[in-house]
């Protein structure tokens, strides 16, 4: 047995690319190696900057011999069946044997070196590696044939124990020398093997481990922040990021001046992550510190004061811009800021993004004078919906567009605005995605609401609908977005109820131009209808010239109309279908929310899923399952029975069976009782109250013949079972239910 050592070493890779890279050469290498017949004790990659590496434990050092017979043509068949049979086998015809007039073909496969397996799976796997972004370099980048890779490929270390495999690419070195650490060790290094790869290399200032050099960066940094009295930001992605963008990762702290403190923190702090990579901290009162973690790629000379110096500098060229955009911004109040929003297209049949905030802005304000959202002030909501995008065209957010909302929600404080308007302006965007924080104060609720309700409907009228995987307008995450702020907030709303008025609100502000377009069509058509009916009867010119008017008027006026908008039940279903996806993720069957869905009437998200909740638990027991396997049997009688009997043929009951009287006083008690539950919302009391039913309609199925020879017993019967379905669907529609 022994190791295999692969490295490829290249110019800079991207540190967000390195994760999957990881990944992909592990799956490759396995792919490779089971199709090839090798067997493994395991794989481990790395990834720094500079290489990409993989480790393979415990490979034998040939593949073993083995032999598989394959089926042929008949000996009758045509000869050019057997000619392509021959082909692809690689055999003579005197090669084949003859079994029962049928041709068969023996191939053998002696092993095969390891070594001469990996150097053509390794070639392979650099030649079609799945980079999201690669390159050809070189003079042979003139050709569309020659190597990609993610940067410049510079060599290649394969080595099998302490052998060189003879990886073959055109252009690119292969043997046991890589390199160091560009600055401390840049000559090159022989590597004896898997067993001294990390320790050769961590002498030369390289860490191959990922998950080592992170450690370094997250210790690191958080001791530098303890120990000048504050606590780290923590933020991982960026741990993983540096982690990626060093070799010899050595965290060392940077300050800046605190006069940048009145910039709001989430300025430097975009700053000082996005631009320079840097992690903040903050004090005990939770103010953000003037003192920054920077992570070199070098050991530093002395205490680092020089790099830490220069860093500062870099910080504070871009602190100051930010703090020129701030101061005027400042100057400008939001209302002035927002009128600008009239000059900017939100969409062409949609109008400008200061129609979109009308629109917004009285859907908000509805929702708070409706008490949809309970507890909102709805001149606050107003006001605040009004404000909410103002900020879209300030220089702070035009330099940082990641902030919008947050320079909004901060002007709006300091130019005294109340703090349920500007926290409004600052969240309303919220929640932008599945683990982002979901907004609960009122007025929050109410523009955020709005904001999501428009873009839905707004989309939805002009035809702009997301179809498979294309979504350009993000109307499923608005979907999703509304969801959460209804579900996580327990809001009791009636969701049809708001998405007919968002529609409603779309059309009245939807832009002239495409209304024109719109009233045109319908009253072409309308008076296409008219011409047709006055070709077909010979109407004459006194009573067609009013009615073209009148339907003309009748088109216009339809325009006026709720009717014209978006259908609220169509709305409604998009949710819907938004609702299924998100509770699928949170392991809520969609069978179940069809079934409930399926009833009708109820358009109160929380209730809904409370529902489906419940029924979930108690399908999933094995009361619930015979129940439902005692409803499928007696919906199929009923089913097939439909039109054969009408329930006033019923009679007898005095002749019943004991299984059908039992039957009779179980729905008499369990329907009521579960009807009385679900109008309370007690949906667990509600299954408990049809839990009760499984024994006797299992006893009815068994010893009660439904399709009796007396007319009104079998009428009788069906009767039962249409009373144990109509019990059954009070609390969903179980016809719905998989299983």
């Amino acid at each position: 047995m022994s190791d295999f050592l692969l490295e490829l070493l290249s110019e800079e890779v991207p540190a967000r690319m390195q994760g999957r890279a990881r990944g992909d050469l592990a799956r490759l290498l396995a792919e490779g190696l089971a199709a090839a017949g090798l067997s493994h004790e395991g794989i481990a990659t790395y990834s720094t900057p500079r290489r990409l590496a993989a480790i393979v434990r415990g490979l034998p050092t040939a593949t073993e011999a083995s032999a598989e017979e394959l089926k042929g043509p008949r000996t009758s068949a045509p000869e050019q069946a057997l000619e392509g049979f021959l082909r692809k086998t690689g055999l003579g015809r005197d090669q084949l044997e003859e079994r029962d007039g049928v041709w068969f073909a023996r191939i053998e496969r002696p092993g095969r070196a390891t070594a001469e397996v990996l150097a053509e799976l390794v070639a392979g796997i650099v030649r079609d590696f799945p980079w999201p972004k690669s390159m050809r370099w070189g003079d042979a980048s003139a050709s569309s044939a020659s190597l990609r890779w993610v940067r410049p490929l510079h060599s290649i270390v394969a080595l099998l124990g302490e052998e060189i495999v003879p990886v073959a690419i055109a252009g690119v070195a292969c043997g046991a020398a890589t390199l160091g650490h560009r600055f401390h060790h840049p000559g090159p290094i022989t590597i004896g093997g898997a067993h001294d790869y990390a320790e050769k290399l961590r002498a030369c200032h390289v860490i191959i481990d990922q998950e080592e050099r992170e450690a370094i960066i997250r210790e690191g940094a958080r001791q530098l922040a303890e120990d000048a009295g504050y606590v780290l930001v923590a933020d991982e992605g960026l741990v993983v990021e540096n982690a990626g963008l060093t070799e010899w990762p050595v965290p060392l702290l940077g300050s800046f001046d605190s006069d940048f403190l009145d910039v709001p923190e989430e300025v430097i702090q975009l700053t000082a992550r996005l631009n320079q990579k840097y992690f903040v901290m903050r004090g005990g009162d939770g103010r953000l510190a003037p003192f920054f973690v920077l992570v070199a790629n070098v050991d530093a000379e002395g205490s680092g004061d020089s790099i830490c110096a220069g860093n500062s500098r870099v910080l504070a060229a871009r602190l100051s811009d930010a703090r020129f955009f701030w101061q005027q911004d400042m100057k400008v109040p939001l209302e002035e800021q927002a009128a600008k929003l009239g000059a900017i297209v939100f969409h062409e049949k949609l109008g400008t993004v200061a129609d979109k905030v009308e629109r917004v802005a009285k859907l908000a304000e509805w929702l708070a004078s409706e008490k949809i959202v309970p507890g909102c002030d709805p001149s606050l909501a107003r006001r605040a919906a009004q404000l909410c995008k103002a900020d879209l065209v300030t220089g702070m957010v035009g330099e940082f567009p990641e902030l919008q909302g947050v320079i909004g929600g901060h002007l709006a404080r300091a130019q005294g605005e109340p703090d349920a308007i500007a926290g409004a302006i600052r969240d309303h965007y919220k929640p932008v995605g599945q683990g982002d924080e979901v907004p609960t104060a009122p007025v929050t609720v109410a523009v955020s609401l709005a904001d999501k309700l428009d873009s839905i409907a707004s989309f939805f009228l002009i035809d702009e609908r997301p179809t498979g995987s294309k979504d350009p307008f993000a109307l499923r995450r608005a979907a999703l977005g509304i969801l959460r702020v209804v579900i996580d907030g327990q809001l009791r709303l009636p969701a049809l109820t708001y998405l007919q008025m968002a529609s409603v609100t779309a059309l009245d502000q939807i832009h002239p131009v495409e209304l024109d377009q719109r009233l045109c069509d319908i009253t072409r058509n309308a008076l296409k209808e008219l011409d047709e009916l006055d070709r077909e009867l010979g109407l004459p010119s006194d009573i067609v010239e009013p009615l073209s008017a009148d339907l003309a008027e009748q088109a216009r006026s339809y325009l006026d109309r709720p009717d014209g908008s978006v259908d609220a039940q169509e709305l409604f279903a998009f949710l819907i279908d938004r609702l299924k996806v998100q509770q699928r993720e949170a392991g809520v069957r969609h069978d179940l929310i069809d079934a409930v869905f399926a009833l009708g009437g109820e358009d109160d998200l929380v209730r809904l899923l409370a529902r489906v909740t419940a029924l979930q638990a108690f399908v999933e027991t094995g009361e619930g399952a015979d129940l439902l396997a005692g409803y499928k049997r007696a919906a199929n009688i009923l089913k097939k029975e439909e039109g054969t009997w009408t329930p006033d043929q019923a009679r007898g009951d005095g002749d019943m069976l004991p299984e059908e009287a039992a039957l009779v006083s179980a729905l008499d008690a369990a329907a009521p009782t579960a009807k009385a539950a679900v109008e309370a919302e007690d949906f667990t009391g509600a299954m408990a109250a049809l839990a009760s039913l499984r024994g006797p309609i299992d006893a009815f199925f068994e010893k009660v013949t439904v399709n009796a020879e007396d007319a009104g017993v079998r009428a009788r019967r069906l009767g039962l079972l249409q009373r144990f379905r109509d019990a059954v669907h009070t609390v969903a529609d179980f016809s719905r239910i998989e299983g």
